[in-house]
């Protein structure tokens, strides 16, 4: 079992929060007052030490469209 620090696992429990709160992580951040860049190199660095990082919220970025003539 990984030891996590308190660092570790204050960055882990934002990564939770994000993902639990619907926002994107850029959206949470700014509610945070966080930096993402620093929520995106927590998430892949506890990824890398194989913790399990909770999935992102990420939107659709392409929408079906029916074209009607």
């Amino acid at each position: 079992m990984l030891w996590l620090s308190p660092a570790r696992a204050r960055w882990l429990g934002y990564l939770y929060h994000a993902a639990s709160s619907g926002q994107t992580l850029s959206a949470y951040a700014e509610a945070q007052q966080l930096e993402l860049a620093d929520l995106l190199a927590w998430e892949r660095h506890l990824a890398e030490l194989g913790v399990a990082v909770p999935a992102r919220h990420r939107p659709a970025r392409f929408v079906a469209v029916e074209m009607v003539a």
